[in-house]
């Protein structure tokens, strides 16, 4: 693990995961995100995670970068596939740049519009903060289920309310088809998931008596 800073005082925090990486392209990430915060959204560190699978079959899709972004707002997630690392990191930064956008122009609106909900995390479905360990490491205590190829993952996270809007924004800043949260007007878990076109649904969890 590396870190370094852009010139606004952003952490980039780059990791590979079965993979080695060479100064020269741990450089090449901080300078190539050393421009993310010109869409004017408040940032304080960007979680960098370069991944590599080895199945052959899988060739053009090698390489994974996945670019995490934290700050006052909503965390911002993008990943891309590709042959080379990259490639993966260029394409990973293309849908990056599209959703700062989208997170910069709706905190515009919101300012024109007066003040409103404040913005919130994203719960239950962004990576967690960066492991300290080494790229190396081996202990993956996130790991509560393993039987073969299968793995279960378990991350938890805060979790402040927020309304159904603020939800599906969150869900596309980190470019998942759902996305976990507490509903602010029933104090329901809640899940918003995409369907067909841009029809969202909604599915909410009663506990019964």
């Amino acid at each position: 693990m590396s870190t370094g800073q852009v010139a606004t005082g952003v952490d980039v925090v780059v990791r590979g995961r079965h993979v080695e990486l060479t100064e020269r392209f741990r450089d090449h990430v901080t300078d190539k995100l050393a421009r993310a915060d010109r869409f004017g959204v408040a940032l304080s560190r960007i979680d960098v995670e370069v991944s590599k699978e080895n199945n052959p079959r899988l060739a053009d899709r090698a390489f994974v970068v996945e670019l995490t972004c934290k700050g006052k707002g909503p965390v911002i997630r993008a990943e891309a596939h590709a042959d080379d690392k990259y490639a993966a990191l260029d394409g990973a930064y293309n849908k990056l740049e599209e959703r700062l956008r989208r997170a910069a122009d709706r905190r515009q609106t919101r300012t024109k519009k007066g003040p409103g909900l404040a913005a919130v995390p994203p719960v239950g479905l962004v990576d967690g903060p960066a492991e300290t360990a080494e790229d190396e490491a081996p202990a993956e205590p996130d790991v509560v289920y393993a039987d073969g190829p299968v793995v279960v993952r378990e991350k938890t996270h805060s979790s402040t309310p927020m309304s159904v809007a603020d939800a599906l924004h969150a869900m596309e800043l980190v470019g998942h088809d759902f996305f976990l949260f507490q509903d602010v007007e029933s104090g329901r878990a809640t899940v918003v998931y995409k369907r067909r076109g841009y029809d969202y649904g909604l599915l909410r969890l009663d506990p019964g008596n």
